[in-house]
């Protein structure tokens, strides 16, 4: 029997399905979603902080818990960063709400985020029709 799927809200470069596919991770669906009552920062890696005046974009996806794992291990393993489930509630694009987990690094380094990096987020953000004023965000994170 498979192991069953969940849905996974995802905000930074996991939200790149090529970046999926490099550890192993084909989503079989997944939407594109927004995520209020956080704002993401990307320092050195992305992460959501709390805020009552923001909303972070991502996609939602579909997963098992042994690819969680994986993606997560490699997020410590290979990106240096420790991030954690936690439990949100999502608005998929197309207006219909899901419960999922997102994941959020307790602590990271305060350094400048990598170019490429922040590429690897703006060009799904831009594919999946994000608003301009979320792209320029993101965007801000390149000039330190």
């Amino acid at each position: 029997m498979p192991e069953p799927e969940i849905w996974t809200f995802f905000y930074g470069s996991y939200m790149n399905l090529a970046v999926l596919r490099e550890v192993n991770y084909t989503p079989r669906k997944y939407e594109a979603a927004r995520l209020p009552g956080f704002k993401i920062s990307i320092r050195p890696l992305a992460n959501l902080e709390r805020s009552d005046q923001h909303m972070v974009y991502g996609i939602v996806a579909t997963g098992t818990h042994t690819e969680l794992e994986r993606l997560y291990a490699h997020a410590e393993n290979v990106l240096g960063g420790r991030y954690q489930p936690e439990a949100v509630l999502v608005q998929t694009l197309s207006n219909h709400w899901l419960p999922a987990p997102t994941y959020i690094a307790p602590e990271l380094s305060d350094k400048p985020a990598k170019a490429d990096y922040i590429d690897r987020i703006i060009t799904p953000a831009r594919t999946y029709g994000f608003p301009a004023w979320y792209i320029e965000r993101l965007e801000s994170f390149k000039s330190g």
